[in-house]
């Protein structure tokens, strides 16, 4: 009998499901302790013959609608399923975004552990999902919008607020790009665009350069209001299992006059929150 990566995960995944869990009748002993080969391919919707052929690396270019029915079959995750596609050779398709985005809720409790550095979670729009303290004071508590995209362009203060605009704004927009070809339609990130568009200039020639990165920046600079110039570290994190979040964090090199500046924040948004 042939094989292949795509065949071994297939019969691998069926062994470990039973008839039941799928509400499939019994009848009889049976050779197998999964499913059988027919029954898959029953509930998948293919012939047995065509089963066969990709278990036994016969058949090496299933359909999208095959593998999406195959993934429902067998019980995959969002994870097991863009591992489907891969051993098939096709690139992953998005999982369906969330309606509404949230911070899960263990996330929030280890943000809030890291009290000397702020810490954000966003959005694919980049809206501010969660803050810890340090976080809500170095951005002023969001006061003019809790969607860093729109504060940078419509707030007047950013261009003051961050030395390097130019810079953070173009890496906001090439980052909303990736997120937009990652997500074609979702409606947030329409939201923010079409209002951007018409009421910024700026964003819309950054957004018409089709930019589409990541975060590049590893050090932003920041001139804070209250305790006067930062440049902090950044560190990016994608949130496993959540797909779109990004968990941003900024730090201050231990020594330096930003930490000291950092570290002031800290008190100041301390006493504050004492009233």
């Amino acid at each position: 009998m042939t094989s292949s990566p795509l065949g071994d995960f297939l019969r691998g995944r069926r062994d470990r499901l039973t008839p039941e869990a799928l509400g499939l009748p019994v009848y009889g002993r049976r050779r197998v302790a999964g499913l059988r080969r027919e029954e898959v391919a029953m509930l998948t919707g293919v012939s047995v013959d065509y089963y066969v052929r990709l278990e036994q690396g016969r058949e090496v270019s299933p359909s999208p609608q095959v593998l999406d029915s195959l993934g429902e079959v067998l019980r995959l995750d969002h994870e097991g399923r863009q591992h489907l596609y891969r051993l098939a050779g096709l690139s992953p398709r998005p999982e369906p975004p969330a309606p509404v985005e949230e911070a899960d809720a263990s996330l929030v409790e280890l943000m809030l552990s890291w009290a000397g550095s702020p810490a954000l979670l966003f959005g694919r729009a980049f809206d501010v999902l969660a803050a810890n303290p340090l976080g809500e004071a170095l951005f002023g508590g969001f006061a003019f919008s809790r969607n860093l995209t729109r504060a940078t362009f419509l707030d007047p203060a950013a261009r003051m607020f961050y030395p390097d605009w130019h810079r953070v704004a173009e890496n906001t927009v090439a980052g909303l790009r990736l997120a937009d070809g990652l997500t074609p339609g979702h409606p947030r990130i329409r939201e923010v665009v079409d209002e951007l568009r018409v009421k910024s200039p700026d964003f819309v020639a950054m957004w018409d350069q089709h930019d589409a990165r990541g975060k590049r920046l590893t050090v932003k600079r920041f001139q804070h209001p209250e305790v006067g110039y930062l440049e902090l570290d950044v560190h990016a994190f994608e949130v496993r299992g959540a797909t779109g979040q990004e968990l941003v964090v900024y730090h201050a090199r231990p020594g330096s006059a930003s930490a000291e500046a950092l570290s002031l924040l800290g008190s100041i948004a301390a006493t504050r929150a004492l009233g």
